[in-house]
């Protein structure tokens, strides 16, 4: 099928835009068993496209490999550098996972064809392909062929767990020492992350060895089982959460932590004169409503400061911090960090790392706002390969910056809107009117409670 496919195609790749205009107006109108099958099918579809993108991702790599290897100013440590941002940005999907994703059609296409043929024929999804070849990662070439082949016509009638398991067994039958070895390096790479959560909430995961995974959950088990016995009238739930708070920062009670938070907010959202979203540093967008709540609950032993931030009353963009107060240096750092607030890297979302110039300097860039953005690690490496070239757009970094890639095709990227900053309107039309300042909050605790704007 797949051979089929490649070699007579039934459409070209110019001709995919047409197909997908015609399955997008394909119609809902239909009894409820046609609706079934169709969702069915389109299932099946997704998993052939996913197929079919990891070949062109295979081929891309290879031909990205070759050019990069005849370029006049080759240097073998930047073989391969770039190709996972051009994939991720095809994707839209960050620099990690391009990466990844990269990975993972190479190990379909060149080590497990069974689960390739599977993904190509509709019976699984990308996601239980990936758990496949996850989860053999640790394996030889010879021995993920072995546990591909005895995988062959199971994985559609198998649930993600039982892919999970049935891969495991068969490896670890194979080869017990490249098992125990991946679970030590696992060990090394234990860490604490932060995401987002709905309804103004984080998830804080801490990746963590079984045991000690689950002796810290036991710990704050029987903390909340004590409070709550002596009439602790929170649930247990809100008893471990609160604890593991307290137990971290060394505070008495959750709702006093010393660390610095970025609040960036209107003044009249700040004074209560509107609702706008304030924006969370690190989070995102929160209810004005609760911004204020966060200022109120600020204890006797702090004080609020503010700063300014100024901004266009055209466009809401940030163009400088007021200086009357300065609680570290480097304030135009400080400045396109609040701008950008993640990576500037179109779909990639991590936290910035790095800061750089668009226009590099030796090209004639200046050190400014209106030429430097946000970068985390990875994409600042990656915009350093061969081909790629960034530059400010027309109204500067801190409207727009222009990426081009190896193959020419071009993104843009734009920061996150401030609170308060009026939509975008086409050229030629007047502006809205003014808008207010961005006001900062600095709190005078010893370990830096900060509420910036």
């Amino acid at each position: 099928m797949s051979e089929t496919f490649l070699s007579e195609p039934i459409f070209t790749v110019a001709e995919l835009p047409g197909v997908l205009a015609r399955l997008a107006a394909m119609s809902a109108e239909a009894d409820d068993a046609t609706l079934i099958d169709g969702i069915a099918a389109l299932e099946k579809l997704k998993a052939v496209a996913c197929a079919v993108q990891a070949r062109f991702t295979v081929a891309f790599k290879a031909s990205q490999l070759e050019t990069q290897k005849a370029a006049a100013a080759f240097r073998r440590e930047d073989l391969g550098k770039g190709i996972g941002g051009q994939v991720a940005l095809a994707r839209q999907e960050s620099p990690h996972r391009g990466a990844r994703l990269v990975g993972l059609a190479d190990a379909l296409v060149n080590e497990m064809p069974h689960t390739l043929a599977a993904l190509t024929a509709g019976d699984i999804s990308e996601w239980r392909a990936t758990l496949v070849v996850r989860e053999t990662a640790c394996l030889s070439r010879e021995d993920r062929r072995v546990v591909d082949a005895r995988l062959a016509g199971r994985l559609g009638s198998l649930s993600d767990r039982g892919v999970v398991a049935e891969a495991r067994r068969i490896g670890y039958a194979l080869d017990a020492a490249a098992v125990m070895a991946r679970s030590a390096k696992a060990v090394a790479e234990r860490r604490v992350t932060i995401r987002p959560a709905p309804e103004t909430m984080t998830v804080v995961s801490a990746l963590l060895p079984a045991a000690e995974g689950v002796a810290v959950f036991a710990a704050l088990t029987r903390a909340a089982d004590t409070r709550r016995a002596a009439g602790d009238a929170r649930t247990r739930g809100q008893v471990m959460a609160d604890t593991l708070v307290e137990r971290l920062t060394g505070q008495a009670t959750a709702d006093q932590v010393p660390v610095e938070v970025q609040l960036v907010m209107t003044s009249t959202g700040l004074l209560g004169g509107d609702d706008t979203p304030a924006r969370l540093t690190g989070y995102g967008p929160i209810p004005a409503g609760t911004a204020r709540g966060l200022i109120r609950g600020l204890d006797d032993s702090t004080r609020a400061w503010l700063r300014r931030l100024l901004t266009d009353p055209h466009t809401g963009q940030l163009t400088a911090l007021d200086t009357t107060r300065r609680l570290f240096t480097g304030l135009l750092r400080r400045a396109v960090v609040i701008r950008d607030e993640y990576c500037r890297t179109p779909w990639c979302g991590a936290p910035i790392r790095h800061l750089d110039h668009p226009l590099p300097v030796e090209a004639g860039g200046s050190t400014s706002a209106t030429n430097g953005q946000g970068l985390c690690e990875a994409c600042n490496y990656t915009k350093q390969a061969p081909g790629w070239t960034s530059r400010p757009g027309p109204g500067g970094a801190g409207d727009s910056i222009d990426i081009t890639t190896p193959t020419g095709h071009r993104y843009t990227s734009r920061p996150p809107p401030l609170p308060g900053a009026p939509p975008p309107f086409p050229r030629g039309q007047p502006p809205r009117a003014p808008r207010p300042l961005r006001i900062d909050l600095f709190t005078d605790h010893p370990m830096a409670l900060e509420y910036a704007a």
